[in-house]
């Protein structure tokens, strides 16, 4: 049971998105830029690191939806998913996404412990300064997301089936999509 009074039919982040909806827009907004706006990464790679930031945090909302998402955009591949969760130093992605994925674990113990070897393995496997910079926000970010999720205690779906379906309509419609189709479920909820 979630700490305070959010809606009931709205797991994760959804409950508290609908509850202060001043917060939810640049939170989403954020979400919007860094995983799935054309930029810097691709959105299988951003999500792959906001899942792998999530696992490592123990929220088992943000590492099954945002897992969910970036096996969406990996063809399905949920395996690859776990893999990178489990050790992702022996998944199947590139080396770059290694190094980057390297640096978001430091980020989520803490900040000063990403150091120039770090950041210098990355640039020697490809990866920009964009890319270096994109890759410590969302994994700063999640620690957020993720804090922001449990603190609250809200409650997450049992079944991988509800997240696979989520996961179809946020990587098509993006994160604006996502908090329209939250505010929508919450008016409903209250009979507007």
């Amino acid at each position: 049971m979630a700490h305070i009074k959010l809606p009931e039919d709205l797991p994760g982040i959804r409950g508290p998105f609908a509850f202060r909806p001043e917060t939810a827009k640049p939170m989403s907004e954020l979400a919007e830029v860094l995983l799935h706006t054309p930029g810097s990464l691709s959105m299988a790679d951003s999500e792959l690191i906001a899942t792998y930031v999530s696992s490592r945090n123990d929220c088992h909302y943000c590492q099954t939806s945002h897992g969910a998402i970036a096996a969406y955009h990996l063809g399905g591949d949920e395996q690859l998913v776990l893999d990178v969760k489990h050790d992702f130093e022996s998944a199947g992605i590139s080396e770059k996404l290694k190094a980057l994925l390297n640096i978001a674990g430091r980020v989520q113990q803490g900040g000063k412990l990403v150091r120039a070897e770090d950041v210098g393995r990355a640039r020697g496997h490809g990866a920009t300064d964009l890319e270096i910079h994109d890759t410590v926000l969302i994994a700063a970010a999640f620690c957020m997301y993720n804090r922001y999720v449990d603190g609250l205690a809200t409650w997450a779906p049992a079944d991988t089936e509800s997240y696979r379906r989520r996961a179809a309509a946020v990587a098509e419609n993006g994160y604006m999509g996502a908090l329209a189709a939250v505010a929508a479920q919450a008016a409903a909820s209250k009979g507007e």
